[in-house]
């Protein structure tokens, strides 16, 4: 550990005959170690071996590429992709071809072209991970401020021609997450259209005219209200009843002005299908048992594309929307896809990963089939085709409810025996593990033959509206432990892994399951490593962001209301912190707004209180997760100490 000299030794040495001084050997050289970047803050850690961090840089070296839409104009994709210390916007002009950066910012900036006219891009840029985001156009390398500089203000949705840009804002009152409508070319014209209440507003399309919005208000995962708003009158007019709880996903207006939505309106899974506008009737035209995550419709509206999620693997199909007759397109293996969007001439732009490819920017023409690459991002000079492909595990938890999470287990040619493993639970909690590139964490399988297992619990999405309400509120929170538990046991089972050398990491909502695991499942564990987690849920609900409070007070319960508060106590991990006994990693972002950092803080106080081992790394310029480079590395790096020391006895 990192430790000052006490002054018991300090006035020791000075004590010391300078005769036996002198024939003291000398003390050897520490190792060189990996110097500490200036935002970061390391509490009670030993210092990264240099020759630990030369042997890991190829695995910290991989990039992937995310589609962020079509250049209209000249048939560029436009692509976020990192090449410095965070990710920037880059154009591809053609398939393979040079990624030319044109966005130059210390912060990650997102971002896209007007569609049709291809004449501006409007992007959006944080400080410091605080996600206050202002949004700007991007023009020789340059930012023009549209919004104020003060507020929250999020990207939401583009008018059909590219004349009008849809976005949400706090500027108001700092809570509300008020609707705007602007011409980015003249930020004058930017305009309130409707005065919210909560944080979870968005404009999710517009009119074909121009004349109306739909707007969706995100209530909770299970509870989305859509309605019709109409620009020059303000007047909102609900689409179906608000007040049934039923959740939509996706939203899009057709050539033709028809509405097409993803919900899951009368079945536990959602399906993509025709809104009607005047009446609120809903017509599904999807029959698959899994969530359609995400559609795309073509400028002619005769081609529909969208994805469904099998067991955690996205699938891509295209919609004849004159015929309903549905084509697979299964050239691609089984990955993660996302950003599907139509170019004006047909193409469908998307990106894909998959446990053997960094994510990358593809293109698929629905007439020919043909799918073509357009990036090829870079693996730290390591050969993905090595990596490993993950299995399902799946068990009964303590209720009969079936679970299952992603088992990667290393090559047992290379790592014969019982193995070590990491479990590693997602955040959300309305989220979920999904087979994709692994990156750094192929360190672990191909180089240390650490397995690693993917959780999804109750509350987790991709298993139907029922099974994520699972989890919610105080009295049911802790129900998602215990299947972490079953999970836990399922995997400890498996004869390729060693049941005594278990390990669990979580961030976000993920982190509130580490700081569980490390009271209620310890004795299942060797140790934990807890990233922006939930220490305390009182406090979480008291201090985070004020625009998500009512959001998250849906999902875990109001510590307003007595009987709810006295639960939320009793459940939070910190009220049980006298029951930790293993070591503990926790790793926070000073300007994370939906985890403060004081839940970190009086976490491991609490622990070094009681005479526990709990290191801490900070970051002064990094919110809800390590973005930059530079923080990433150390932080994994880091992470990789506190294993080999606690997980593989090194």
């Amino acid at each position: 550990m990192l430790r000052s000299l006490s002054l018991g030794a300090l006035l020791a040495a000075a004590a010391m005959p300078l005769a036996a001084q002198e024939a003291a050997p000398p003390a050897p050289s520490p190792a060189p170690a990996v110097p500490l970047p200036a935002a970061l803050t390391a509490e009670e850690m030993p210092p990264i071996p240099q020759a630990l961090a030369a042997d890991v840089r190829p695995y910290l070296e991989a990039r992937g590429a995310g589609f962020a839409g079509w250049d209209p104009k000249t048939r560029a994709v436009l692509i976020t992709t990192r090449f410095a210390n965070v990710s920037q916007l880059h154009r591809v002009a053609m398939p393979m071809g040079a990624r030319t950066q044109i966005s130059f910012e210390a912060e990650t900036v997102r971002g896209s072209y007007a569609p049709v006219r291809g004449d501006v891009i409007v992007v959006s840029k944080d400080r410091g991970g605080d996600e206050y985001f202002q949004l700007h156009t991007l023009k020789d390398g340059r930012l023009t401020l549209l919004t104020d500089g003060r507020s929250r203000n999020e990207i939401n949705a583009w008018s059909n021609d590219g004349s009008l840009i849809g976005f949400s804002s706090t500027r108001r009152n700092g809570i509300d997450a008020d609707l705007y409508v602007m011409d980015p070319r003249d930020p004058a014209s930017s305009r309130i259209v409707w005065e919210s209440k909560g944080g979870g507003w968005a404009i999710a399309a517009f009119s074909n005219d121009n004349a109306a919005a739909y707007v969706a208000d995100y209530r909770s995962v299970e509870d989305v209200d859509i309605y019709r708003l109409d620009l020059a009158t303000g007047t909102m007019t609900p689409i179906g009843d608000s007040k049934a709880k039923v959740s939509y996903s996706g939203l899009d207006v057709a050539p033709d002005g028809t509405l097409w939505v993803t919900t899951d309106r009368d079945s536990d899974f959602q399906r993509l299908g025709r809104l009607d506008p005047a009446t609120g009737a809903f017509t599904p035209v999807t029959t698959e048992a899994w969530d359609v995550d995400g559609f795309a419709i073509s400028d002619d509206g005769k081609t529909i594309v969208y994805e469904v999620n099998e067991a955690g693997s996205d699938r891509m199909r295209l919609l004849d929307v004159a015929t309903g007759k549905v084509t697979r397109v299964d050239a691609l293996p089984a990955g993660q896809i996302g950003g599907l969007r139509f170019a004006p001439w047909g193409e469908i732009g998307f990106s894909f990963s998959s446990a053997k490819s960094a994510s990358d920017v593809w293109s698929l023409d629905p007439k020919t089939m043909q799918l073509t690459r357009w990036t090829q991002s870079e693996t730290g000079g390591l050969d993905p085709s090595v990596n490993v492909e993950p299995r399902i595990v799946k068990t009964k938890s303590f209720d009969g409810l079936e679970v299952s999470g992603l088992l990667y287990l290393p090559d047992p040619a290379k790592f014969p025996g019982k193995r070590p493993l990491i479990v590693d639970v997602h955040g959300g909690p309305e989220g979920q593990s999904t087979a994709g590139f692994m990156g750094s964490d192929n360190y672990y399988l191909n180089e240390l033959g650490v397995g690693i297992f993917f959780p999804n619990v109750r509350g987790s999405t991709g298993y139907g509206k029922r099974f994520v309400s699972l989890d919610n509120g105080p009295f049911k929170r802790e129900d998602s432990v215990r299947d972490m538990a079953a999970l836990i046991d399922a995997v400890r089972a498996d004869p390729a892994v060693d049941p005594a050398k278990i390990g669990l990491t979580g961030g976000s909502y993920g982190g509130y399951m580490c700081y569980a695991a490390a009271v209620q499942l310890k004795d299942k564990l060797t140790a934990t490593t807890c990233i922006v987690a939930i220490s305390n849920f009182v406090s979480f609900l008291e201090n985070t962001n004020p625009y998500r409070q009512d959001l998250r007070r849906v999902e875990y319960g109001d510590e307003r209301i007595p009987a709810q508060r006295a639960k939320l106590t009793e459940i939070s991990p910190l009220t049980r912190v006298g029951e930790i006994t293993k070591p503990m990693f926790v790793i926070t972002g000073a300007n994370d707004p939906r985890v403060p950092k004081s839940e970190a803080d009086q976490m491991v106080a609490a622990i070094r209180k009681n005479g526990g081992e709990a290191w801490h790394l900070i970051a002064a310029d990094e919110g809800h997760g390590f973005r930059k480079k530079a923080n990433a590395d150390y932080a994994f790096l880091a992470q990789l100490v506190f294993w080999k020391r606690y997980l593989l006895g090194e």
